[in-house]
């Protein structure tokens, strides 16, 4: 069975304009003409016509359909890397609809729209680069470090929360703070240590916590014995046998930590990662250094 170009439409629901074109390029070429020079096809037409719809509805360009249709490339390796485009198109369509919804829900001035407008021309790999690339100052190459380091990396979504996005434009100017970068890297290579366990600030934050809770002063009595075993077991930690020079090592740690832009950094990632909002730990850090000073 053959069909004119006219039936051809028909069947395949296209304008017959629409088949000539395809036709004329090569893509449905037809089996024969008629005596008065008239296309005819068969059903393989129609399927290759079928074809070529779904394809171009989803965006391919006809060179890249004729490679399909000819068997150049394989149609799954084809669907694959569209798939992929795809997702990376709505990604940045997500935030771009996050970023509109903010400035509708708070009418924004102009200048945070144009900070939000910088935001949304990043795309995820960008965003990722302006991450390591602070990391990487930061922790520089210590393996021991690594799972700190993952904990301290944060991850916008694809479809963010006004919140979320307030977040991350805050934290961008902390990650391009090269003095908030040299501190923190000031205080990484103070950690003489392997592993989270012994980490002194996490020691100190065990230890201290509960004092400051229960509202004991710092210079009381009752403070002595836990700071005696504070510095003791920091001492230990760091193999320093002079406890005056530990004291003084210790001090130097927690006035790093204790910087309000580290305090504010962990904020803005709890936010933009979806976690808990984190303790507040500068009352504890301040216990323990004024502790520390008394005990020296």
């Amino acid at each position: 069975m053959n069909y004119s170009i006219g039936e051809l439409a028909r069947r395949s629901g296209l304008a017959v304009r629409t088949v000539r074109y395809y036709s004329d390029a090569g893509l449905v070429p037809p089996i024969a003409r008629t005596p008065a020079g008239y296309r005819r096809y068969d059903l393989a037409a129609v399927a290759r016509l079928e074809l070529i719809r779904t394809l171009r509805e989803l965006s391919l360009d006809l060179a890249t359909i004729r490679r399909v249709l000819d068997r150049e490339i394989a149609l799954s390796d084809v669907a694959a890397a569209h798939a992929e485009a795809l997702a990376v198109q709505i990604r940045t369509l997500r935030l771009h609809r996050a970023i509109l919804t903010a400035v509708a829900a708070r009418g924004s001035n102009p200048e945070e729209l144009e900070r939000m407008h910088s935001l949304a021309k990043l795309s995820a790999d960008e965003r990722r680069l302006l991450v390591d690339d602070f990391l990487d100052t930061v922790f520089a190459d210590r393996p021991e470090l690594r799972a700190a380091r993952n904990t301290l990396t944060p991850e916008l979504p694809d479809d963010p929360t006004p919140a979320q996005l307030d977040a991350w434009l805050e934290l961008t100017k902390l990650l391009q703070d090269e003095t908030f970068r040299t501190d923190l890297r000031r205080l990484t290579t103070q950690y003489p240590i392997s592993g989270l366990q012994a980490d002194p600030v996490a020691a100190v934050q065990a230890l201290a916590a509960p004092a400051v809770t229960a509202g004991l002063s710092p210079t009381s009595p009752e403070a002595s014995p836990l700071v005696a075993q504070l510095l003791n077991n920091f001492a230990r930690t760091v193999a320093q046998a002079d406890l005056r020079e530990a004291a003084q090592r210790l001090l130097s740690i927690l006035e790093s930590a204790r910087d309000p832009r580290r305090e504010r950094y962990l904020e803005l990632l709890a936010t933009i990662n979806g976690w808990a909002p984190p303790e507040h730990l500068t009352p504890i850090y301040d216990w323990t250094i004024e502790a520390l000073r008394q005990a020296s």
